[in-house]
């Protein structure tokens, strides 16, 4: 069939990978940072002009590297809400990223609907300060002259997809990203417009959502643009998982996510229920602790990183002599716990040693995101296999544990750049779609993702009564903390 090519703009970075349409083989690629200031203290700015994503996209492409290609699917940083005005111009930068100004916007909003219950049943998730709908309220709130200039909400991937066909008078967006504005139902599959006003003080344009194979249209060129989606969404298709499967990411916080065949509603807030980019569906449940408390640990002992403190942890046996770590050290949204801090317990004189201290880390960071796994399983969403996601997924420390205490196989793939593998494969679809090749309802079948496959196997017991143990000291301190 040819060539397509995924492009990821993410929050720190463009990326393009040009792929066979076939076989997803990568041909050539291409980076370029964003040319965007740090915030002080050099964190990420909360306020990005989106024409750094422009730029950065135009630097990652150059030398010919799109030449032949026949389409494009755009991946992009998710929750960058890009507010526009009558005329298509930026009312004020784009809000991007998990911006805390918009805390109390958040929580403004949960009570002005009528609590968290009333958040999940209209759109499958209850307000959180990184959601397009409450930077809705706190620009509201904060700069009513932009909130009363602003006439179309676009995120990220909306707003490169409109860049690149010209600006056309039809904007859209596909069910992965709208799914994660707080104002589009995963379950109904619609917008929420009052919600938008609620949020904004009056009605604004909404992109028009495509289906997962649909095209967003032609650039004058004749280059075929796909419908686009969300990282999170795209990297779920360049991974190739399906029914069955779940991802667990490892990053300072984490998070768990599977396919299911339709929308969660959960009352308690824990499951935010997003749609995939194949169809399906994609429910989340986030712990606020995961790298952290290991990074916490190794401060602790006086260890340089995190090598070494899974090096220590492998000299201490499963279940670290009776030692638990609960690793709330942030508090946690996995219970709904915002307010309490972690707890050590299981002190005895023989398992007060460093290595015991470090294999309880590794197991506290894992059992946390199990308790995640089990609100989702809690829910009937099969989990047969589990891809773990992140650095810190090659740690040995991580690789002896998670099996054994997720209870099924654990494939760790490769480091690769799936978000940009799964927009080029959402291209590859809509131009078989569009030429009659491919059917709408199937997307092609690329080759799988690099990846080391590990099973429980005979540790299977011994991870059972360790999450027990955890489960536990978890009760203990926190008694009815997983209430349904």
């Amino acid at each position: 069939m040819g060539i397509v090519a995924g492009l990821d703009s993410s929050p720190d970075f463009t990326r393009i990978v040009v792929c066979d349409t076939d076989t997803g083989a990568v041909l050539r690629q291409g980076y370029a940072p964003h040319p965007v200031e740090p915030a002080e203290g050099g964190g990420r700015p909360s306020d990005v002009d989106p024409q750094a994503w422009l730029l950065s996209l135009g630097e990652a492409a150059g030398g010919g590297l799109l030449e032949g290609v026949q389409a494009i699917g755009v991946s992009a940083q998710q929750n960058a809400l890009v507010p526009l005005d009558s005329q298509g111009n930026t009312v004020r930068p784009a809000l991007v990223g998990g911006d805390k100004r918009a805390q109390v916007a958040a929580a403004d909003l949960i009570d002005a609907l009528g609590g968290r219950e009333a958040w999940a049943q209209a759109v499958g998730c209850v307000p959180q300060a990184a959601q397009p709908v409450t930077k809705l309220r706190w620009m509201n709130r904060t700069e009513p002259d932009s909130a009363q200039r602003t006439a179309v909400l676009l995120q990220a991937h909306d707003w490169l997809v409109w860049q690149l066909l010209g600006r056309p008078t039809r904007r859209t967006t596909d069910r992965g990203g709208a799914s994660g504005t707080g104002y589009w139902s995963a379950a109904s599959g619609g917008y929420r417009p009052d919600l938008v006003e609620l949020a904004l003080g009056h009605q604004a344009m909404l992109p028009d959502v495509l289906g997962p194979s649909d095209a967003a249209g032609t650039t004058p060129e004749g280059l075929l643009i796909s419908a686009g989606t969300g990282e999170t969404m795209a990297a779920a298709f360049g991974l190739g998982i399906g029914l069955g499967d779940a991802v667990v990411s490892l990053g300072a916080s984490g998070s768990v996510m599977a396919v299911h065949p339709e929308a969660l509603v959960d009352a308690t807030g824990m499951i935010t229920s997003l749609a995939d980019a194949t169809g399906m569906h994609l429910p989340v449940v986030t712990t606020l602790n995961a790298v952290r408390a290991l990074r916490g640990a190794a401060e602790l002992l006086g260890l340089p990183d995190l090598e070494s403190l899974s090096d220590l942890a492998m000299k201490s046996t499963p279940g670290s002599h009776g030692l638990v770590m609960l690793p709330y050290l942030e508090g946690e949204r996995t219970p709904n716990l915002p307010h309490t801090a972690g707890t050590l317990a299981g002190l005895r004189r023989e398992s007060m040693r460093p290595e015991h201290l470090a294999r309880a880390a590794f197991e506290g960071m894992l059992c946390g995101l199990a308790d995640a796994l089990d609100v989702l399983r809690g829910r009937g969403v099969d989990v047969r296999r589990i891809f773990l996601l992140g650095a810190a997924a090659e740690l040995p420390a991580v690789q002896a544990a998670a099996p054994a205490l997720f209870g099924v196989q654990v494939v760790v793939v490769q480091p690769a750049d799936y978000a940009a593998l799964g927009a080029a494969r959402q291209a590859a679809w809509a131009l078989g779609v569009s030429q009659g090749t491919l059917d709408p309802r199937t997307p092609p079948m690329w080759q799988g993702a690099v990846a080391q496959v590990l099973e429980p196997g005979e540790e299977l017991a011994v991870g059972q009564a360790v999450r027990q143990q955890y489960v536990s000291v978890r009760e203990q301190t926190h008694p009815g903390a997983f209430r349904a």
